[in-house]
């Protein structure tokens, strides 16, 4: 759970950085307050000819023959246009040591989801959908970035603006620097109100984005077999019914918030023309001078930036504040199970065997996908998985990987089971190959290894036994040819063969090829097999347990045993010649296909 405790102790991780910038914050202050005061004073000490403090330390400086109008008000505005380029110089510094501290804090906010991201169970993940996700990672930490650096470095500079300026007035006339700083509180507490009924209106934007963003991921991953099928009108018709949503929902916030502003600025305008009102009587029925008035009047304008930042601070506040929730709703999601690296069936050469007991799985509110599966694949053994769609087969796959934590039952490798080996273990050595596999928009070698160490020699080799080394070789840039977003330069076949070379590259101990061969030609499905088996088992292959799960009998026909799916059970087990006899569901599937 994320909080603003936590978050508070993240900034306090740096804090020689919060002690300087706010000590520049400080100086910064020390350079601007005094600005409203000096020409104003001009007015007292040279126009109405009432030499003071400012006329008597200028003229210290400089002979008396050059005493005159034109040296202290030219001296006075120096030194005004000094104090401003100083306070402004320090402005900018402490806003970049904030800014700096809040990228930091994000940084590391956005590496815990990341973090978090890698262990959410993936049932939990495909709720949620990549669009919410995406909106989590920018839009929200956006808006958490935006409060932490600029609010709170305005926030300091504000509340130090505010504190310099009520001392000066105190110093100049304390009953109406009281009038003024009693009423100003009144503007903040208004404004606050508003903020508070602009939160909602935040809320439903952001959820309409989401939508919005989950929409066109969609649309955009299938756009190709969209517009195949001529349906593209259709889904950016829907696609654009969203981004109506996010027009509905952000011009209500747009113009309601911004209605909420003017009014809170309004209120300040009154109190503004209330203070004018209440000087000008001052000098009249008190000692406050004409100079001074005018630089009650500077300092009320002086005023209202700082103001209208604490204003403003509340609608970042209420925005961080909202998005801090939807990213703890993230963070809330479920984790797959954990298991601690007890056992490590695969350390050494000796292939490692898979047995599952008793196994059953079902989706949420979903009816059973596994029911009480028992089966036992030898070390080194090929096992083909066959049956009708839905009778359970790639389930077993996202079982065996843990992507799908089972309802019940156990899974072991080797005679170890998965809670004292770990997911990440088991990962690390099975390796699929799945029907569709995901490609990168990147370089056919980054696509191979996958961020593992991999030398050309074992690329090339890879890509050879996969069927698929002259066609990378003759690319423009071979290894480092770009296949485009999911291969879309390349064919179904080659993007399956490009896989299959990345299983080989990765050199597990355990293979699942899942369909990985459905795109291909019957001749070069035939080189691929030779070059996998091997016609006298010493194929890539030899040595290693394999499932194969498929439809086409060259394919099943590798195998050393067949287990025919149905319904969630094993319902047939033995060789093809044997299934084919018995004249079961097998057989029926054979002449089928």
């Amino acid at each position: 759970m994320l909080t603003w405790h936590g978050i508070a102790g993240e900034l306090k991780d740096h804090r020689l950085k919060l002690l300087q910038a706010n000590l520049v914050a400080l100086l910064a202050v020390l350079a601007a307050v005094p600005v409203p005061l000096l020409l104003p004073l001009m007015v007292d000490e040279v126009l109405l000819h009432h030499p003071g403090t400012m006329v008597s330390t200028i003229g210290a400086w400089f002979p008396p023959a050059w005493h005159g109008p034109v040296l202290f008000i030219g001296a006075a505005l120096l030194l005004t246009v000094v104090l401003r380029l100083a306070a402004i110089l320090l402005n900018v510094w402490q806003g970049r040591t904030f800014s700096l501290l809040a990228k930091e804090v994000v940084y590391r906010i956005r590496e815990r989801m990341l973090c978090r991201l890698s262990r959410i169970a993936l049932s939990q993940f495909e709720t949620v959908g990549a669009g919410r996700v995406t909106s989590h990672f920018v839009t929200d930490l956006n808006a958490i970035d935006g409060f932490l650096g600029a609010s709170i470095s305005g926030l300091v500079m504000s509340v130090l603006t505010l504190v310099g300026v009520a001392a000066v007035l105190f110093w100049m006339h304390w009953q109406l620097a009281l009038f003024i700083l009693l009423l100003n509180p009144v503007v903040i507490l208004f404004s606050t109100r508003l903020g508070k009924k602009v939160k909602d209106l935040k809320k439903f934007e952001n959820r309409a984005f989401e939508v919005f963003q989950d929409a066109l991921a969609e649309t955009l991953d299938a756009l190709t077999q969209i517009r195949a099928m001529n349906r593209e009108k259709h889904y950016l018709a829907r696609v654009t019914e969203k981004a109506a949503d996010i027009r509905q929902h952000a011009a209500a916030f747009a113009w309601k918030s911004d209605a909420m502003s003017r009014f809170s600025f309004f209120v300040f305008l009154v109190g503004f023309d209330a203070f004018r009102a209440g000087a000008m009587l001052m000098v009249v029925f008190s000692d406050l001078t004409i100079g001074e008035m005018l630089a009650v009047f500077g300092y009320l304008w002086f005023m209202m930036t700082p103001v209208q930042e604490l204003v403003n601070m509340q609608y970042s506040w209420f925005a961080a504040n909202a998005a801090l929730g939807r990213i703890n709703a993230l963070l809330g999601l479920h984790s797959e199970p954990q298991y601690a690296a007890l056992r490590d069936p695969f350390a050494g050469k000796s292939p490692v065997g898979i047995t599952l007991e008793h196994v059953s799985f079902a989706y949420e509110e979903g009816e059973t996908v596994l029911d009480d599966v028992s089966l036992k694949v030898a070390a080194g053994e090929k096992v083909a998985l066959v049956g009708a769609s839905g009778g359970g087969k790639s389930t077993l796959v996202q079982a065996l990987l843990g992507l799908y934590p089972v309802k019940s039952g156990q899974i072991l490798y080797g005679d170890a089971p998965v809670t004292e080996i770990g997911w990440e273990t088991v990962r690390e050595h099975v390796g699929v190959v799945l029907q569709h596999p995901v490609l990168f928009n990147d370089s056919v070698r980054a696509n191979l290894t996958l961020g593992r160490e991999a030398d050309d020699a074992t690329l090339w080799q890879a890509l050879e036994i996969a069927q698929l080394k002259d066609f990378i070789f003759a690319l423009p840039h071979g290894l480092d040819t770009v296949v485009g977003r999911q291969g879309v330069r390349m064919s179904g076949g080659q993007r399956q063969r490009l896989a299959i070379a990345r299983m080989i590259v990765a050199d597990p101990r355990i293979v699942v090829l899942d369909e990985a061969t459905s795109a291909l030609d019957s001749d070069t499905e035939r080189h691929l097999h030779e070059a996998l088996f091997g016609l006298g088992g010493e194929g890539f292959l030899a040595g290693r347990t394999t499932l194969i799960i498929a439809h086409r009998l060259s394919a099943v026909r590798q195998a050393d045993r067949i287990l025919v799916f149905e319904n969630g059970h094993v319902v047939e087990e033995g060789g093809h010649d044997e299934l084919l006899h018995r004249g079961g569901l097998y057989h029926k599937l054979y002449h089928r296909a």
